[in-house]
């Protein structure tokens, strides 16, 4: 859109085009599309509204009837954003452009740039599995990345940057380079190669993809980094069954202990579903007492949410709001007890931390290499470098407090 001639503006000052980007995973995706189309219309009545992402792939026609939107673009037809504006000059009712997801092979890469001190960078989209929860390969069709030198050259458009730190996203990033033959640990082996990027994090990746090869190759590299963010879904492996996932509990446990092995310092982050279809009382405990044994840093909990179009919408054994509003609140207090307790095991070491230019109070934020938020008096001097610190104490907040080593000040 820059390239194109066009400005970025504050959502308050009335853009002459907003661009709403939807999700399916997250709950109430029509109630928050309406909400923020309704806004979009207070600073500007005249402005063009235009939906694009997950939602807008599965539900265009719903989409199309909310007051003030002006065109709805599918999972493919978002990429020709500029183009596809033309067809509302003259268009009198919304215009819906979706073509059928299963016919989109195209991948097409990009990086975020300008708002962070991290940059994301995008190397795989879609996915094969069909979980009998997710929606996802339905909005984003099969999986597909482009080549690893193609992705390269990405990496070092981003080097050129200011960004100090990258994190590699995808919808199922291990399944990165499968069209090619080729794989994800040798894209990170030659990512690890380019000079300018001091810093990479892996997104979300599947225990069944993160294999032991990956695992080593982090903890010995220079420049990835020693967090993973491995989902789980459920410590059940009744319910990974009926989930349809492609492991077992004891696959996971095994990846977690390995990392542990070689990096005993890793930051482990779980995603949990509780509440599924089928999720018995004794499903819970035994998910808990899992989760509970294993040597991981923090929980990202969900609730499960009925989803049209998947196969658990139709399972017996439905759990009550209530139940799952238990279960979820029982995680997230488990969650915040293994948050504290590896930030303990830090305190009085010291570490390397990217400081944002985020500031709350006096103070600014940033994270460890092994993904421990830490907090310091605000200083603009320190915005976008890595420093090296002293971890202290845990705050109010949860938050690390650090003091900044003298001498790695002097450096920067």
């Amino acid at each position: 859109m820059l390239d194109a001639g066009f400005e970025k503006t504050d959502f308050q000052d009335g853009a002459d085009v907003y661009v709403v980007n939807t999700c399916s995973v997250t709950d109430h995706a029509d109630k928050k599309c309406r909400k923020v189309v309704k806004e979009a219309k207070k600073y500007n009545p005249d402005a063009k509204v235009v939906i694009v992402g997950c939602y807008a792939q599965l539900k265009p026609k719903e989409i199309s009837e909310i007051p003030g939107v002006n065109m709805v673009l599918g999972a493919a037809e978002k990429f020709n954003l500029i183009e596809h504006l033309q067809a509302l000059k003259n268009a009198e009712s919304p215009v819906v452009m979706n073509a059928d997801i299963k016919e989109t092979r195209n991948f097409v890469p990009g990086y975020s740039f300008g708002d962070r001190t991290r940059t994301f960078l995008k190397v795989q989209d879609g996915c094969n599995y069909f979980c009998t929860f997710c929606t996802i390969p339905l909005a984003r069709g099969f999986s597909r990345s482009a080549s690893i030198a193609e992705t390269l050259e990405q990496a070092k458009e981003v080097a050129a940057t200011d960004a100090k730190e990258v994190v590699l996203t995808g919808v199922n990033l291990g399944d990165f380079g499968k069209l090619q033959k080729e794989r994800f640990v040798d894209l990170i082996q030659e990512l690890d190669k380019i000079e300018g990027i001091e810093r990479y994090r892996i997104s979300s990746i599947e225990p069944n993809l993160l294999n032991n090869e990956i695992i080593a190759f982090v903890a010995e590299s220079k420049s990835f980094l020693p967090h993973f963010h491995i989902p789980l879904q459920s410590g059940s492996n009744k319910i990974l069954k009926l989930m349809r996932r492609r492991y077992q509990r004891e696959l996971y446990a095994e990846r977690v202990s390995y990392i542990k092995e070689l990096m005993p310092h890793t930051c482990i982050g779980v995603d949990v579903i509780v509440g599924f279809p089928g999720e018995t009382d004794e499903d819970f405990l035994e998910t808990y007492h899992f989760l509970n044994e294993l040597d991981i840093s923090y929980l990202h909990v969900f609730p499960y949410s009925e989803r049209p179009n998947t196969k658990a919408i139709l399972m017996d054994g439905v759990v009550s709001g209530a139940v799952r509003a238990e279960r979820t609140t029982q995680l997230r207090s488990l969650s915040e007890k293994k948050r504290r307790h590896f930030y303990e095991q830090h305190l009085g070491k010291t570490a390397k931390v990217l400081f944002e230019a985020e500031e709350n109070k006096g103070r600014m934020f940033g994270f460890t290499e092994n993904y421990i938020k830490v907090s310091t008096d605000y200083d603009p001097l320190l915005v976008n470098e890595i420093v090296e610190v002293h971890l202290e104490n845990i705050d109010s907040n949860g938050d690390v407090s650090v003091s900044i080593m003298q001498e790695s000040l002097k450096h920067n």
